[in-house]
């Protein structure tokens, strides 16, 4: 589940549609080099990414597209959410024959998302088409790609997530040539992409001959907790000490814009303000928790809006484009990711397939529930950080056992933290241009 830096909650956030050249395609893989990512801490790494002189320099300005798909016409969408009638999705074509790789985004991301456009750079740069698909916890995937609009349940996403795939390619097979398909996500999308070659597997709407899973969950409850946990764990208070948090932050933040040359919210004013004002380890755990609480916001909104309400809004509440939503956000604001599993997601499910119980969700929300798959395919590849946060106890040893020598594990870098370094662009681009078996 990719934590959404200040960034993006300043709405730091590349366009949908580009255009400009060609997309710049690497003659050989990349040589890894040497790893160097200078931050040691995971929450700091976690929040301020990579500093610019540690990054790989990738093309972003190549041609990509938006399409949308109206998957599901018969559904009647609320007047709220008109604007997720449809899913966005983004299309990268090379000018010849190439593989094609579907990308799928971590909690909270659709198309647009950062970190969602870095790896489809990556991707691109390397000579491959790209679709990239917005996460099932995203709003506009819970309405217009969702079956349910209760997002959370691996079975019902991977199948949502699946005939999305299937609808985009649909769209532009016919504009690009494609001589094999390819897989991958991060955070989150890297746990959903498990489950969607174990799919594939069965169905071979595709047949992905490569898949790599960047920073992913093992367990998907275990991991949501310890995010979860971390707002009210790092604030004296709990959520009473939001609004102090967010004073102590700005007021921090004001004294770089002093002496600063140039200011943005960007990854390189994140990483200045890491250096300079040396925030506690409990203050970035705050700030980590707080985006992922948000995240979860927009995520049980979306979902209760899509239901009738009864969770954060009042059942059979009618709202409008212009309906304020400010008592609706602070009260949903209070409920964390586990709140929502426990109040919304497993009654929802539950009443529907009696005998079903809350050991039952958890273990199906789990790798471990196709481990031998996960072992035994050599087609699938994996890489994270020692200390990502959002791996628990055994999690780690988890990920070596049974990926092996597919396995690759960096020191350092947190939750994704890394993932524009030079040595994690490298490696991405050589897993996928490799021949396969080598």
């Amino acid at each position: 589940m990719r934590l959404a830096r200040l960034t993006a909650l300043t709405l730091i956030l590349l366009a949908g549609c580009q255009t400009g050249p060609d997309p710049v395609l690497v003659d050989e893989p990349l040589d890894p080099g040497v790893y160097d990512y200078p931050v040691e801490s995971a929450l700091a790494a976690t929040v301020v990414g990579t500093p610019a002189e540690f990054r790989a320099q990738l093309p972003m300005d190549y041609p990509v597209e938006e399409i949308h798909l109206w998957l599901q016409p018969e559904r009647e969408v609320p007047d709220l959410l008109w604007y997720h009638e449809r899913l966005r999705v983004s299309v990268v074509r090379q000018n010849g024959p190439a593989p094609l790789v579907f990308s799928i985004g971590g909690t909270g991301a659709d198309n647009r998302s950062r970190t969602v456009k870095i790896m489809e750079a990556i991707l691109a740069a390397s000579g491959f088409h790209v679709i990239s698909l917005a996460s099932p916890t995203h709003p506009n995937f819970v309405v217009a790609g969702s079956t349910t609009g209760v997002p959370g349940r691996v079975g019902e996403d991977v199948r949502d997530l699946y005939r999305a795939m299937q609808a985009a390619y649909a769209r532009v097979q016919n504009d690009i040539e494609v001589t094999d398909f390819y897989l991958t996500g991060y955070s989150l999308g890297g746990w959903h992409a498990a489950f969607l070659a174990h799919l594939d597997e069965r169905e071979r709407a595709f047949g992905f001959s490569k898949v790599l899973l960047v920073n992913p969950p093992v367990s998907l409850f275990e991991s949501i907790a310890i995010l979860d946990q971390m707002l009210e764990k790092s604030l004296p208070g709990g959520m009473s000490g939001v609004k102090d948090y967010f004073d102590q932050v700005f007021e921090g933040f004001s004294e770089i814009y002093s002496r600063a040359e140039f200011v943005d919210f960007s990854d390189d004013f994140l990483y200045r303000a890491y250096r300079d004002l040396g925030p506690s380890e409990d203050k970035l755990g705050a700030l980590i928790g707080l985006a992922f609480r948000l995240s979860a916001n927009n995520m049980a909104f979306t979902a209760d809006v899509m239901n009738g309400g009864g969770y954060i809004i009042p059942q059979g509440a009618q709202l409008k484009t212009s309906t304020s939503l400010t008592t609706f956000f602070k009260a949903g604001a209070r409920a964390g990711f586990i709140d929502y599993l426990d109040d919304f997601y497993e009654p929802y499910f539950t009443s529907r397939q009696p005998g079903l119980t809350h050991e039952d969700l958890v273990f199906e929300a789990s790798l471990e529930r196709i481990e031998d798959y996960l072992r035994d395919n050599e087609k699938i590849g994996m890489l994270t950080n020692a200390n990502d946060i959002i791996l628990g106890p055994g999690d780690l040893d988890f990920l070596r056992r049974v990926f092996g020598e597919r396995a690759i594990i960096l020191p350092n870098g947190g939750h994704l933290g890394n993932i524009e370094h030079r040595f994690v662009v490298a490696v991405i681009s050589k897993f996928f241009r490799s021949q396969p078996g080598s």
